[in-house]
């Protein structure tokens, strides 16, 4: 316990003390959740001490502070806008997520209620007959059968003299903020997925173009040569390749055609629907990639929600060592009972049949032989495990940053080269067109420029799909604000997470 916390305990003891006798007693209950509050045996909590590297290792030259906008507005595609507002609104995961905290919010109030006195109520009603021997017997115009009936109103308290009941309100606390930010992270993964599987189906939708332009102008040489052919002016063999090259492009057609249907139906799940058609919007070449997000490492403590989830799991652990720490020292617990019993149902409320009690009990270990500080032992271990969890999964949150980061960079080299070999395999295609037609060079020459322009185009169109997903990736990486602009797009009340705030104070 700190210091100044401890000093402002025993100021508040030696007031309580110099109080008369009577004050003493109204003040008692106050007085009792007070003291309590001063004893915890939880291990203070401190933020673990990390070292952070200065700056993301490929941060790009132009940053913008955009980490709390909609970022995939920044696309300029209305259709992806809408999509994602679609799969926020009707996705399962994030459905499941919310009615995740909000089990983990029940859990804090059923958890924290052992705070304050348990009242109830009851009522009862017996007829008894004795046997007409003995006592009953002897004494003339004994009642026979006997009627009673009982009222009562009931109240326990445990006094949480060493911090049990505060430590687990505390851990259950921490686990419902956890699943919370588990919440916030299935919002950030799916809006990443829906951006990077739309633009991907993109993506696919200029290849299957492009393989079918091809097949285009491949069944149009066919046919050229085919009559040339039949004029004498072209070979059977110049015939044939032509062909097999036309059913290499057109068995790339079905291929491509089965990844859209399939990645179709991945995007039907995410906004919560059957699968079918998604609508397109812009194309590839027509939509622009987001600025990268500005920031520092540091900030992906508070940005990032796995990141958050991992530091309440922590705090979770910590508050269990106080929880287990009080299993050693007794519980105190006091109970009282106010009603009324009597023998006639019209007279039980009569001022007479009034009756009280009121009990403390104490209970306390003695030799458990293992029991508590087995419990101890596992609380202390969960923690260790808990603590090393977190320190993984912010190194690996600044990996994932970085990865994000030079895999931006580089496919954006890899696209400007790709786009160069496009225009060179292009010239090399029509200037072996041209020689041939010349009848300088045979048709094989024609057939390898063909052959390594198609792929090559295919290619070009896969990167600049994997520019724009990079571009989300940094996003999904580096968190941000963003996603509470998202979770403005469910369409429904936020999980009460401030609802806690409104219960009673711990102490």
């Amino acid at each position: 316990m700190p210091y100044a916390d401890f000093q402002g305990c025993r100021r508040g003891k030696r007031l309580y003390a110099r109080l008369p006798l009577f004050s003493r007693l109204r003040v008692a209950l106050a007085g009792v959740v007070f003291i309590t509050g001063c004893t915890t045996l939880a291990p203070q909590y401190e933020r673990p001490e990390m070292e952070m590297p200065a700056s993301f290792r490929f941060e790009p030259a132009v940053v913008a502070a955009t980490a709390d906008t909609a970022w995939w507005q920044q696309y300029g595609d209305p259709v992806l806008d809408e999509l994602i507002a679609s799969a926020l609104a009707n996705n399962y995961s994030v459905e499941i997520a919310a009615a995740n905290v909000e089990q983990a919010l029940g859990i804090v109030t059923q958890t924290r209620s052992a705070l304050y006195p348990q009242l109830g109520y009851g009522a009862s009603g017996e007829e008894l007959r004795s046997p007409d021997t003995g006592l009953v017997a002897a004494i003339p115009n004994f009642p026979n059968p006997q009627d009673t009936y009982q009222a009562f109103l009931s109240a326990s308290w445990e006094l949480d003299l060493w911090g049990r009941i505060r430590n687990l309100s505390e851990a259950a606390q921490a686990s419902m903020l956890a699943t919370e930010e588990a919440r916030r992270g299935v919002i950030l993964t799916l809006v990443s997925s829906v951006a990077d599987s739309y633009i991907t189906l993109r993506g696919l939708d200029e290849q299957l173009a492009v393989s079918k332009e091809t097949l285009k102008a491949y069944g149009e040489f066919v046919h050229l040569y085919e009559l040339q052919y039949k004029y004498g002016q072209s070979s059977l063999m110049t015939v044939v390749q032509a062909q097999s090259q036309y059913e290499t492009a057109a068995a790339q057609i079905p291929q491509i055609e089965s990844q859209i249907a399939q990645l179709e139906n991945v995007l039907s799940v995410l906004l919560g629907r059957n699968p079918g058609e998604i609508p397109r919007g812009k194309s590839i070449s027509e939509m622009v990639p987001p600025v990268a997000p500005s920031g520092l490492p540091s900030t992906l403590l508070e940005r990032r929600p796995d990141l958050m989830q991992a530091e309440q799991a922590l705090i979770a652990s910590n508050a269990q060592i106080g929880a287990a720490k009080a299993l050693y020292f007794p519980t105190i617990s006091l109970t009282g009972a106010l009603g009324s019993t009597s023998s006639s149902l019209s007279d039980l409320f009569q001022g007479s049949t009034r009756t009280w009690n009121y009990a403390g009990q104490v209970v306390g270990p003695i030799f458990t032989f293992g029991a508590v500080s087995g419990q101890v032992a596992q609380a202390e271990a969960a923690q260790r495990a808990a603590l090393a969890s977190y320190k993984l999964a912010v190194q690996n949150a600044f990996a994932d940053v970085d990865n994000a980061l030079v895999s931006n960079q580089k496919i954006g080299e890899q696209l400007e080269a790709q786009k160069r070999l496009v225009k060179a395999l292009a010239e090399y295609e029509r200037l072996a067109k041209l020689q041939y037609d010349g009848g300088y060079v045979p048709y094989s020459t024609v057939l390898q420029a063909q052959q390594s322009l198609f792929p090559a185009e295919l290619a070009l169109a896969a990167l600049r799909a994997s520019v724009l997903t990079s571009s989300a990736d940094i996003y999904k990486a580096m968190g941000g604000g963003w996603i509470n602009e998202a979770d403005k797009l469910i369409g429904r009340a936020a999980p009460a997470v401030d609802a806690v705030d409104g219960a009673p104070p711990l102490f």
